[in-house]
């Protein structure tokens, strides 16, 4: 017999399936638990299987294909006698392609008339141009203000599709990015001054 004093927790029925508080708590806890470990036990089985069994399929798959690869190795050896003429044949097309730059660099012409125009309110502006034009080995034509279209920057204009490597290299020698064809035009080769010209 104990030293304390009956209460009412002493009396308990005989009948009731009370359990201690801690006793329930447990209980449900595990019981949520139990799916969750399952799931966890599943998927590192299929992990495992992946990683095992993955990479041997891949090993059987190169074992099948590697008699083919055999059996194809004598038909390129024997290829190779008459890829070695073959390898010699392209030799002089490679030495022919050396032509080509020296047939854009004809293409250049210094000789066509280059017409300067000031399309800006500098005054003096296509003399300093003229006398650059000059500099560079040009041919200088017609020096004065432009009478056309207001132009957004400076431009050089061609009157035809042969003298398009010459705009271009005229452009680059000035400073200038745009160049285009103006077929109306009755100068061959004309800068226009535009702003930002200095």
């Amino acid at each position: 017999m104990t030293k304390y004093a009956r209460d009412e927790f002493d009396d308990v029925p005989e009948g009731t399936e009370r359990r201690g508080v801690h006793r329930v708590a447990r209980s449900s806890a595990g019981a949520a638990l139990r799916p969750l470990l399952a799931s966890g036990v599943v998927a590192l089985l299929i992990g495992l299987v992946a990683y095992f069994a993955i990479p041997s399929m891949g090993a059987r798959a190169e074992a099948k294909a590697s008699p083919s690869a055999s059996a194809s190795a004598p038909a390129s050896a024997s290829a190779k006698p008459s890829a070695k003429p073959t390898a010699s044949k392209p030799a002089p097309t490679a030495s022919a392609t050396p032509t080509t730059p020296p047939t854009t660099a004809a293409a250049v012409d210094k000789t066509r008339p280059v017409s300067v125009y000031n399309g800006t309110t500098t005054a003096g502006l296509a003399a300093t141009y003229g006398t650059k034009v000059t500099a560079a080995g040009w041919t200088l034509g017609t020096v004065g203000n432009w009478q056309g279209q207001a132009q957004a920057s400076s431009v050089v204009f061609y009157s035809s599709e042969a003298l398009k490597a010459s705009a271009t290299e005229l452009a680059s020698t000035l400073g200038i990015d745009r160049v285009e064809i103006a077929t109306s035009l009755q100068d061959p080769l004309a800068v226009v001054l535009g702003p930002g010209a200095a």
